[in-house]
């Protein structure tokens, strides 16, 4: 079965709220998604692969190198800032220099969303892996929100790689799967997703087809919105 696979790169503007056909209201994420190019097509014949590259973000020519420039310029188009890769199928549809718009995707479409999450700096284990903490009482003294043992001192006498502990916590690339597309403002270069997406405002987000939507629900039917 041939895998298609739809996206487009856009910038976080941040939540808001809107009322549904049922008059509930509906928390959302407004991203500005695109307008993005085709800078690259990947076929399986010489590259081995089938792929889709498109490109967003304004960036001044003078500040890319002369390799990036002559990517770009095979293209027919002038420098971005980013560069993401898509694996589908038809790729073959596509062509260099192609726009690619936010209404890739219409309403009810399921989604995965990328971006990088917020920068938490150092944290503890309770704000960062969830841990209960130690007894609010009982003895427990200065200790509330420690970790607790992370390891016997005899056997192993060590403690394991990998071991929660506290840390640096956020700045990740993070993926939100499987959520629904509200609605799309075509005229504005809008898409607004129900529910949160990684990041904060201004970010940068990728959003593409989902890759686990649920059996029988197709994209654009109030079943796969539902779903999510």
């Amino acid at each position: 079965m041939a895998k298609q696979v739809k996206g487009v790169l856009g910038t976080k503007l941040g939540m808001t709220q809107v009322f549904g056909d049922d008059g509930k209201v509906v928390p959302v994420t407004v991203v500005a998604a695109g307008p993005c190019v085709v800078t690259a097509v990947r076929t399986p014949d010489p590259d081995g692969y089938s792929a889709v590259q498109i490109a967003y973000g304004e960036v001044d020519p003078r500040r890319v190198t002369k390799p990036v420039a002559g990517h770009f310029a095979k293209a027919g188009v002038t420098p971005r800032r980013y560069l993401v890769e898509l694996r589908t199928d038809d790729a073959g549809s596509y062509t260099l220099g192609q726009e690619v718009t936010v209404e890739t995707f219409g309403s009810g479409d399921l989604v995965d969303v990328t971006g990088r999450s917020k920068g938490k700096g150092t944290a503890g284990v309770m704000k960062r892996h969830g841990f209960r903490g130690l007894g609010a009482s009982h003895g427990t003294q200065r200790k509330h929100r420690a970790p607790g043992s992370i390891g016997g001192c005899a056997t192993p006498g060590r403690v394991f790689k990998g071991l929660r502990m506290a840390g640096r916590m956020g700045g990740e690339r993070v993926t939100v799967q499987s959520l629904a597309v509200h609605a799309v403002d075509a005229e504005r270069g809008l898409l607004l997703i129900k529910g949160a997406v990684p990041g904060s405002r201004g970010g940068l987000v990728l959003v593409r087809s989902a890759a686990k939507a649920p059996a029988g629900a197709q994209p654009g039917t109030p079943s796969a919105e539902g779903a999510a």
